[in-house]
Formats: C-alpha cells, structure tokens, sequence
C-alpha cells in the first residue's frame, strides 16, 4: 500500500467555502417565477418576547457582498448587513406577540408572522423560499420550505439578517423598561442570569407563560411593573 503526497491533490481545507447561493432564486426565475422572496424568522426559542419574521426580494444586480446564516455572522456584520438590504431590497417584517405565541403555540405564530411579513411586501412575489420544514399558509403565491435555508439561499439569508436584527434591536428596548431581564443581553434566551431574575422576579408581560421555565415559577406576568412605568 502506498500514500501519496498531500500536496499532489487537493486538501478539503483547500475546497471553496460553502454558503448561500442564488441557485434557487435562478431556478424559479428559469420556470417564469419572478420575483422570488425569502423568508426566515427569528426568536423561536427564547422565553420572552416576540417572534419577529421578515421577506425580502432582492435585487439580483445589488445583492450585498457577505450574506449569510445570521446566527454564523457577528452582530456588527449583521447591523452592516440590514444597511444594504434595507436600502437594495423590497423588505416586511413582522412578529407575533408573547401573547399570541401562548394562545396558538410557536409554530403556529412563527409560521404567521412569517405569512404577514410576505403579505406585507411592495411587490408581489410568485415564489416565497421559506426557512425550515413549514410553509406559512394563506399567501396568494407559491412557496417552498427550505430546511437549512439560510445557509441555501441569498435571498432566505437577507431575510434572517433583517429578522434577526429588528428582533435584538425589540429586545434591547425591552431591557430599557425591564432591566432586571437583562434583556439587551440575551434577547430573552434562557441564559442562566435570565433564569436567575425570573426566579426572583418573577415573569414580566414579555415572558411566554407557556414556555416550561416561565410555567414552573408560577407568579402572573402582571406582577413585575416596567421601570419606565413606575412612579
């Protein structure tokens, strides 16, 4: 048996790096389904807060350079990012309330949240490009779940930037009104400093009293009164 030389053959550490594509925008466009719309979400496992979702169609002739999964981007990169697409791109956004997350669960408001931010675009899409397993129903054109896809496809991409984004930029307020949270930190996540303060706190009108963590401390939301509230 015999090696050969690394160096006589390409490396997978010599491969170009993988990311989202404009392929399947490309492939709808071929079949006369134009324009093509994204759509991701951000805030489904958090304790507190909104989901928030966002659609957008982008420009094929200005798409921004670095797009990406946001969860794999640094938060200036994402702020850098939800610049260019704010000012390139046909952009909604949209989110479903703590409140509306306990009444329906977190699909189902995910999924809606994402149906009123593709329903709120300037202009119509023929093709929407979901983010995950789920398609959002009610939409007027056609759509396909992505699993993975904001790291497939541009255009799912620009829209977990700007989801995520406007959702941490909600959240960030959320700790000017409830700084015991330390909402500006963890956007609402079940870090163990938030799930310190809901123990000695108690929930705020922002936690979802559905979720285990929330559930188990027991105290109604209404007994933590916003600091900006207070006399």
């Amino acid at each position: 048996m015999s090696f050969s030389d690394p160096a006589d053959s390409p490396a997978l550490f010599d491969l170009p790096p993988t990311g989202p594509d404009f392929v399947l925008e490309q492939s709808a466009r071929a079949r006369g389904l134009w324009p093509v719309a994204g759509c991701d979400e951000a805030g489904r496992g958090p304790l507190a807060g909104p989901v928030v979702a966002a659609a957008v169609i982008l420009d094929p002739d200005r798409i921004p350079e670095g797009l990406d999964d946001s969860k794999k981007l640094t938060a200036k990169r994402r702020e850098d990012l939800f610049d260019k697409i704010m000012a390139d791109a046909v952009v909604s956004v949209a989110s479903s309330s703590p409140a509306l997350i306990d009444r329906i669960n977190i699909l189902a408001a995910s999924l809606d949240a994402m149906r009123r931010a593709v329903c709120g675009l300037a202009r119509v899409p023929m093709l929407v490009l979901a983010d995950g397993r789920d398609r959002p129903p009610g939409i007027a054109c056609g759509a396909e779940a992505v699993i993975k896809g904001d790291g497939r496809s541009l255009s799912i991409a620009a829209a977990s930037i700007v989801a995520k984004v406007t959702r941490d930029r909600m959240m960030a307020n959320a700790g000017l009104l409830y700084p015991v949270y330390g909402f500006d930190a963890h956007a609402g996540y079940g870090t163990a400093r938030h799930i310190s303060a809901i123990a000695e706190a108690g929930p705020c009108p922002l936690h979802r009293r559905s979720f285990r963590p929330i559930r188990e401390h027991g105290r109604a939301a209404d007994d933590v009164t916003p600091d900006a509230a207070k006399p």
